[in-house]
């Protein structure tokens, strides 16, 4: 199953089974600018070129001043190969960096296209701080492999080949006794580069978790303080914080022993080259000057090895965070759903008799990852409020299967009707207009739209004939226009104030000088409970689509409010099909079709007067004025 259907629980301590990118899913990024790459690599086969030039140039000048010639040309064709290679060296920084932080900035527009083309089911099974955590923490790993990490390894890679060959073209047998020390610490580090991968990892993982628990406070601030709980979601987040701390700590250890690595087998080859070297100098093997043109070319070639290590360590911290990419980046697009879907049902002519909204014998259940999900969420809620009973959410069973939400639902809905779902709580009403919204699709039966089925239509036309007003419908942080505006990009001033008069929030306009440009603050805190729903229905207004969908559009309103909002919804309803879930009597009394339902299933369909004499549920609703 995959890692959403599945949640980690806190305090398991398990090691994370998230996925795992390899380098050759990082390629696509690095080719995206594989014209500027190849500029640093010929820059950086030119930078070695000038750095493997000097030790031999040193040698020279050794000898010449031995045998007392003149220098002539040697130190300015010395001195110029220096400048040469320190300002190669500075323009291939800057090169690097910027593709660094393009490749950083490609990531994050796919990722950010991506997500927001996902199915809801995927919105629905994972949580919003982790999908924010892979947007920002995790792109930005992806900069060291250039800035830190690629840069390193090939100009190292080229000064370590070009400084092996001079090396043994100088002494073979001293080369012999380098390799060996060498060897051993690159087995080392290859060793311990798979554990950094690891850890890696599992710290982006927790600090997806972090940015989530981050997330859910600061979204519930006010329930938080208003429950006495400050202290113990402080705790609970610092938890979150101490565990990614804590993998940090395990990356810093490894890498401390990586880094290291090189320093020892400098030190050891130095040593080996003195003793040996020396010994075979006294014994006229080889020269004074080539020893030390050798020994130059030691550090050539292992002084590299500690970046490379280093380009190692910060290619598998961004290697764990791609694997978090491009899990994303592999989930399908509702679009790409709808691709890998059946052939596609033919969809010719027009049916002006057929009902505006037709449900056959629909049934439908959430997917199982979806289910798991939410309850491992509830559970994880529960789990970080009693912090000193964190071990339960280990033995917590496994969650129950998926059920089924709808049972056989069947209902029409003619054009310009006025229809309301009613039932008790978790009866399924939500659930029918995210279907007909196709946030899901039914696991079995059919929903037909103007006589088609809906599967016909792309889901942004059948989406535009839908003006939606959700339940707990959001107010985005914005200004009353860029509200009004998110489904009707091109409505006019007038338009915007007049539906917002039409919902009873003129008042709001009159509050500001800015008018339709005024701020509503972060999650709406600037307007009431009722002035959010209000403008959420007049956005639904605004589009003009030719059904409307209200979610208990009204339940946040007192009478007065209420009374207008019915009027509002009538006047500009009157040549358009109404669809509304609604817990008070008054809603619905007056609609032309009343369908009730409950556990999944419709138990009687017919006006307010037919349904008190044919159905008990009904009757007993409006007994208590549909508070259910």
């Amino acid at each position: 199953m995959s890692r959403t259907a599945t949640p980690r629980r806190r305090g398991s301590g398990a090691q994370p089974d998230g996925p795992r990118a390899t380098f050759r899913q990082l390629l696509p990024f690095l080719f995206e600018h594989k014209r500027t790459l190849v500029v640093v690599a010929v820059l950086s086969v030119v930078g070695a070129a000038t750095s493997l030039a000097q030790p031999l140039l040193v040698g020279q000048v050794i000898e010449a001043v031995q045998s007392q010639r003149g220098l002539g040309i040697l130190v300015w064709v010395l001195v110029g190969l220096v400048v040469v290679s320190s300002v190669i060296s500075g323009y291939q920084h800057y090169l690097l960096q910027r593709t660094g932080t393009a490749v950083v900035l490609s990531s994050r527009r796919k990722l950010i296209a991506r997500i927001l083309h996902l199915p809801i089911s995927e919105f629905d099974a994972r949580r919003t701080g982790d999908l924010v955590s892979r947007v920002g923490t995790d792109t930005t790993l992806l900069y060291a492999v250039l800035t830190q990490g690629l840069a390193d390894a090939v100009g190292s890679a080229i000064l370590f080949l070009g400084a092996l060959i001079a090396m043994l073209i100088i002494d073979p047998i001293l080369l012999l006794l380098i390799v060996v020390v060498i060897g051993v610490s690159v087995v080392v580090v290859t060793v311990l580069s798979g554990r950094i991968r690891t850890a890696s990892t599992a710290q982006q993982e927790k600090v997806g978790e972090l940015a989530s628990g981050v997330e859910r406070a600061v979204g519930s601030i006010r329930t938080i303080r208003a429950s006495g709980a400050t202290e113990r979601e402080t705790t609970a987040v610092s938890h979150l914080a101490t565990d990614a701390y804590g993998l940090g700590v395990k990356i810093a250890k490894i890498s401390s022993l990586v880094v290291p690595i090189a320093g020892i087998a400098l030190q050891l080859s130095l040593l080996v080259v003195l003793g040996v070297g020396g010994f075979r100098v006294a014994a006229g093997t080889i020269t004074i000057a080539s020893l030390i043109t050798f020994i130059m070319f030691l550090f050539m070639l292992v002084m590299p090895l500690a970046s490379t290590f280093g380009a190692i360590t910060s290619v598998n911290q961004a290697l764990g965070a791609l694997g978090r990419i491009q899990e994303v980046l592999d989930l399908p697009t509702e679009e790409q759903d709808d691709a890998l879907a059946a052939a596609p049902i033919s969809r010719s002519g027009s049916d002006v008799d057929a009902p505006a909204v037709e449900f056959r014998d629909v049934r439908f259940q959430y997917p199982e990852n979806v289910v798991a999900a939410r309850q491992a969420a509830a559970l994880a809620a529960h789990t970080l409020l009693a912090d000193a009973h964190l071990e339960r959410a280990d033995d917590a069973s496994a969650p129950a299967p998926a059920r089924e939400v709808l049972r056989g639902v069947s209902f029409a809905v003619p054009r310009g009707a006025r229809v309301a779902l009613v039932g008790p709580s978790g009866a399924g009403k939500s659930t029918i207009l995210s279907l007909l919204e196709r946030f899901y699709d039914p696991t079995g039966g059919s929903i037909r739209l103007h006589g088609h089925d809906a599967r016909t239509y792309p889901r942004d036309e059948l989406r535009a004939h839908f003006g939606y007003v959700e339940q707990d419908a959001p107010t985005l942080a914005g200004t009353l226009a860029d509200n009004l505006r998110l489904a009707a990009p091109a409505a006019s001033d007038a338009d915007c104030e007049r539906v917002l008069h039409a919902v009873n929030l003129g008042d709001v306009l009159e509050r500001s000088p800015l008018g339709l440009e005024a701020p509503v603050g972060e999650d709406g805190v600037m307007l009431s409970g009722g002035e959010r729903q209000r403008l959420a229905i007049a956005r639904a207004l605004l589009t003009e689509a030719p059904i409307l969908l209200l979610d208990e559009s009204t339940s946040s309103l007192d009478g007065v409010n209420e009374r207008r909002m019915r009027e509002a919804i009538d006047a500009v309803a009157s040549d358009r099909t109404l669809i509304v879930i609604a817990h008070r009597l008054s809603t619905v009394v007056d609609s032309d079709l009343i369908i009730v339902l409950q556990d999944g299933a419709v138990v009687g369909q017919g006006t307010h007067t037919e349904l008190v004499e044919s159905t008990p549920l009904y009757r007993d609703l409006a007994r208590h004025q549909l508070l259910a």
